[in-house]
């Protein structure tokens, strides 16, 4: 079966592709050891350099990634351009501070000399989603490639030139042949890919079910895992917030990318004092959203990714409705060719409700009213998911508190949860294990070797 380009602004397929044959995909993980046994013996300078060369590139051919983002999954071109160039300042970032990471860390012991030694591992697969199809894959393959791993992306297969364009992104910029390459395979290939064992580890960005496959195969075949999964984001506003603030960055937080990101604010908790306020305003600024061809600047909302998304998006709210819930606005489909979506707000949520536990994916806000921080972090908390949380308050003891009750990968305070290459990304509980990005993103897929001399 054929691996597609279809635009989601008009549900036509734009360009296909042949899946690699388990040959080729032998051929490609068999140049990624060769070209791993280059990468690993290559100096940090040189690495930085041919780093630094693809940061160059990602700038300056933003605009072209840009709109084979927003051609291939829909979102807005001017967040699929910012991606692009954000793609570049985590390049940037590894080539600066991978040498010092990873430098020998001399250890204190009664032996002649003890330290610390990073060395990479190998081949790494990365099983990567469609809905930040550069900065996904781009925070995992910068470090690994800067530590002297290789890369193999099995890129979601929605997104196939956006997989093929980082590909020669790195050897545009100069990389060994094979240091990263993309495997244009059907996820009933994946398991075989991570059985061969000159892959040494996975890492995946994805739903839970694909995650837990990928660490069930790893764990039966002894290869380290980063799994970055589904998420329900608390976002919590207590009465000494900055409201006007507080509703600009949760309209931000909950529709941007069209509402499809893992670390979007989905949970709105909201202290009873503002509840009206807040949701007024909320509801205004919903309603005002452009809803339009993402290709055009002024748009604020594009398609969903595709029919199945609007569908499934659709089936949540209405059971929600149907279970008691209250719509403010939106929440439906809109009948056109293309998937489209009206983004929406619904409140009255209860625990019995299917909603309550769900990762909705797509640009829809749930309200939740509550008396004071204690029920508000108590409902953050009861949820099986565990990647990010953001709370708006003036209050220092309440900020302290937050940060250290919330059960969440990271918690931004008067801020919406983003990822940055300078600290760690991941979650806890059914989001996920490990972290990218930072210093322990580096690390994830290295041999932290102990070393001696008596």
């Amino acid at each position: 079966m054929p691996i597609a380009t279809t635009n989601p602004a008009t549900g036509k397929i734009e360009k296909t592709f042949e899946p690699h044959t388990d040959a080729e995909v032998d051929l490609a993980i068999a140049r990624a050891v060769v070209a791993f046994e280059a990468l690993k013996d290559s100096s940090f300078a040189e690495r930085a350099d041919w780093m630094h060369k693809a940061a160059d590139i990602l700038e300056s051919d933003a605009d072209e990634f840009g709109r084979i983002m927003t051609l291939e999954m829909g979102k807005p071109l001017s967040q699929a351009i910012a991606e692009s160039k954000k793609c570049a300042w985590v390049c940037r970032y590894y080539a600066d501070h991978a040498e010092a990471i990873m430098a020998d860390e001399p250890v204190d012991t009664d032996r002649t000399r003890s330290f610390r030694r990073i060395l990479p591992i190998g081949p790494v697969l990365a099983v990567m989603p469609w809905n930040y199809p550069f900065w996904q894959v781009m925070r995992f393959a910068a470090p690994a490639l800067m530590a002297g791993n290789t890369g193999l992306l099995k890129h979601a297969s929605n997104v196939p030139q956006c997989a093929l364009a980082m590909e020669m992104l790195f050897t545009r910029a100069g990389f060994p042949e094979g240091a990263f390459q993309a495997l244009l395979v059907g996820g009933a290939k994946v398991e075989r890919i991570l059985r061969d064992g000159r892959v040494r580890a996975a890492t995946l960005t994805g739903s839970e079910p694909a995650g837990a496959s990928v660490a069930s195969i790893c764990g039966q075949e002894i290869k380290p895992t980063v799994l970055e999964l589904g998420g329900s984001d608390a976002f919590i506003v207590m009465p000494s917030a900055d409201l006007d603030k507080a509703v600009e960055v949760g309209i931000k937080a909950r529709t941007q990318n069209n509402g499809q990101s893992c670390i979007a604010a989905k949970r709105f908790i909201i202290h009873a004092d503002i509840y009206d306020d807040f949701r007024d305003r909320m509801k205004d600024g919903f309603e005002a959203l452009r809803i339009g061809d993402p290709m055009y600047d002024d748009t604020d909302i594009g398609p969903l990714v595709n029919p199945e998304a609007v569908e499934e998006l659709c089936g949540q709210v209405d059971n929600a409705l149907s279970q008691g819930a209250l719509r403010v606005c939106g929440g439906q489909a809109i009948d056109q060719e293309g998937s489209w979506f009206r983004p929406g707000i619904i409140e009255g949520v209860t625990e019995d409700m299917d909603a309550y536990s769900e990762e909705m994916f797509g640009p829809v806000a749930m309200l939740f009213k509550v008396s004071d921080l204690d029920e508000a972090i108590a409902l953050a908390n009861d949820s099986p998911f565990g990647l990010g949380s953001s709370v708006f308050t003036q209050d220092e003891a309440e900020m302290e508190r937050v940060f250290t009750e919330i059960e969440s990968g990271a918690t931004f305070v008067n801020a919406m949860t983003a990822s940055d290459p300078r600290l760690p990304f991941g979650g806890i509980k059914v989001s996920g294990y490990g972290r990218e990005l930072a210093r322990e993103g580096l690390l994830a897929f290295c041999n932290i070797k102990t070393c001696v001399v008596d």
